[in-house]
């Protein structure tokens, strides 16, 4: 099941992460998962909330552009080579994995990655019918 992912550009300054972090905290939002890609001018600032329609709001209202995206909460076995569980079998699908990264928390004793790639839904099916559990909505709240 797909969860959603917030994507903003910020500019590469001093202060600016701080200041989402600030703002969604005071209203109680919490970044579960986050991911930071700079260039020498502009940062991209993936992240997973427990609230994406309250930050949303938040974040507009605070004069952001965001994109929202459709990404998979992954349990990933925690050992050396662990992650192949997860992308061995979307490699063999054919399909490519845009990107990945942590999220912030455990649901058991699993790492939990963060996955957006070519077509969500054929990713999701795929990694179920090898058994890699994808997390729904319920990652909001771990």
């Amino acid at each position: 099941m797909t969860i959603k992912q917030l994507s903003i550009s910020l500019e590469n300054t001093p202060g600016k992460l701080s200041y989402i972090s600030e703002i969604l905290g005071k209203e109680g939002v919490n970044i579960r998962a986050i991911s930071v890609a700079d260039t020498s001018d502009i940062s991209t600032v993936r992240f997973v909330v427990d609230d994406p329609k309250r930050a949303i709001n938040i974040l507009k209202s605070n004069n952001f552009s965001i994109k929202e995206t459709d990404v998979l909460a992954v349990e990933t076995p925690d050992h050396p080579g662990g992650l192949n569980a997860v992308l061995k079998p979307i490699k063999a699908a054919g399909i490519n994995v845009h990107y990945l990264y942590p999220f912030l928390g455990r649901s058991s004793d699993q790492a939990i990655v963060i996955l957006g790639a070519d077509n969500i839904e054929e990713t999701d099916r795929i990694l179920k019918e090898n058994w890699v559990h994808t997390l729904g909505k319920e990652v909001y709240n771990l």
